[in-house]
């Protein structure tokens, strides 16, 4: 049925249907939730065997013959900066390993630069008073947190299936020295799934900022999370950036956070040797060095670069079919009536859906009173705040693939009902 080409009546019709359907779901007592990235249970179970690789005193030396109990090695021991080096496409100098979360090596990248000027000629970001930062959107909700936490001026910068709207990026970059950065989640974007584009990639590299401390935050968090046999592939920035004589202007995270375990895995950044140098000089009074055992453990159960695309095909098995669930779900209820779009992405955690405009936030509301939870509507904009209300970040890791078909059903019922609210 077709909202558009029918009648007022018609839509009553549907829409009292519809109703007893929702309360029907309401009195299930469902429990579900879609809300965040979170790795199923199963996928976590992946991993188990990493506690087992380090158990004696001898096997807490690395193979290159540090002790990984003791102090030292602040950028992280040989072979994970290794094992990072290979997902990130750079050389093991280009790599700092952290602690367990991407998130926070953005964080104090970024509280770094507020307070340690990138160079002699410019002041730390905390001094520019009317600074800003650029906010591809949707977006993630974390990225714009922090920049919001340090009091950053954001500036959305709409989205298609390349990219960011480089003829913007290009402007503003170019004319404002105030603006210090963008965030980018180049593969598999968080929430669209979409990847970069080779043309978007090399415009990016080939930038001019008016601030000479101008930053991309390049957070390549999906750079391996393939979810079928038909993988995007995304150009390198670095290397783009070496080409143009730009290779200050990214700097690279990533982690294994979705790989092993959430809570307790490794991450890493990548940067030229300039900020490098400057990001050292921070971590030098931030720590005397982050969990080397657990990069050993890492390094030790993956065995190497191919042993971990090995693991992550294990991690395919299981999100393939939840994605397919998804897809298949929206297609079926949407396909026809025309009051919702979404991405097929081919990779990453996430699937980005647009509700009837004007109605994100009545659809998040209904699911969570028929007990599913979705992320808040709003969140993948700046300060929360999505100007036609219509994108919903579905998350399918979490439920079983039994549990997502119930609450697919219920968030297609209630984007149905609240898009006959409004047309009615």
């Amino acid at each position: 049925m077709n909202y558009f080409n029918s009648s007022k009546q018609e839509l009553e019709n549907e829409f009292s249907e519809l109703v007893k359907q929702y309360r029907d779901y309401q009195a299930k007592g469902l429990s579900l939730n879609m809300a965040r990235g979170k790795p199923a249970p199963e996928q976590l179970d992946l991993s188990m065997k990493l506690l087992d690789t380090v158990k004696s005193d001898d096997s807490c030396i690395s193979e290159y013959g540090l002790d990984c109990r003791n102090y030292g090695e602040m950028e992280g021991i040989r072979e994970c900066r290794e094992l990072f080096a290979n997902i990130l496409e750079t050389a093991p100098e280009n790599v700092f390993v952290g602690g367990n979360s991407s998130l926070n090596m953005m964080f104090d990248t970024i509280s770094c630069f507020m307070t340690s000027p990138l160079y002699e000629d410019t002041q730390p970001w905390l001094n520019v008073t009317e600074r800003k930062f650029l906010c591809p959107v949707p977006g993630y909700d974390r990225h714009f947190g922090i920049t919001g936490y340090f009091g950053f001026k954001m500036i959305p910068i709409p989205m298609d299936e390349n990219g960011p709207d480089m003829d913007m990026v290009e402007k503003l970059v170019s004319e404002d020295d105030t603006i210090k950065g963008i965030w980018c989640v180049p593969k598999y974007s968080n929430p669209t799934g979409i990847t970069y584009s080779d043309e978007v990639v090399r415009r990016f590299a080939n930038l001019k900022p008016a601030a000479k401390d101008f930053r991309i935050m390049w957070d390549n968090a999906y750079a391996i999370h393939d979810i079928n046999d038909t993988p995007d592939t995304l150009l390198h920035l670095l290397d783009e950036c070496s080409k143009t004589g730009n290779e200050d202007l990214p700097i690279v995270f990533c982690s294994t956070s979705k790989i092993t375990f959430s809570g307790a895995g490794v991450a890493a950044l990548a940067a030229a040797p300039h900020n490098m140098t400057v990001l050292r000089n921070k971590y030098n009074y931030q720590t005397i060095g982050y969990d080397k055992i657990n990069q050993l453990r890492h390094v030790r159960f993956f065995g190497g670069y191919e042993g971990l695309l090995e693991h992550m095909n294990k991690h395919k098995a299981i999100l393939g079919p939840k994605f397919d669930v998804v897809l298949s779900k929206l297609s079926e209820n949407f396909f026809e009536n025309k009051i919702a779009e979404w991405t097929n992405p081919n990779g990453g955690y996430f699937v980005s859906v647009n509700v009837y405009n004007g109605t994100a936030k009545r659809v998040v509301h209904l699911c969570k009173e028929a007990g599913v939870v979705l992320t808040g509507a709003g969140a993948t904009y700046p300060y929360g705040v999505d100007p036609d209300d219509s994108n919903i970040r579905i998350a399918p890791s979490y439920p079983s693939v039994e549990e997502l078909k119930v609450a697919m059903d219920v968030f297609c019922l209630s984007a149905k009902i609240a898009a006959l609210e409004k047309l009615i």
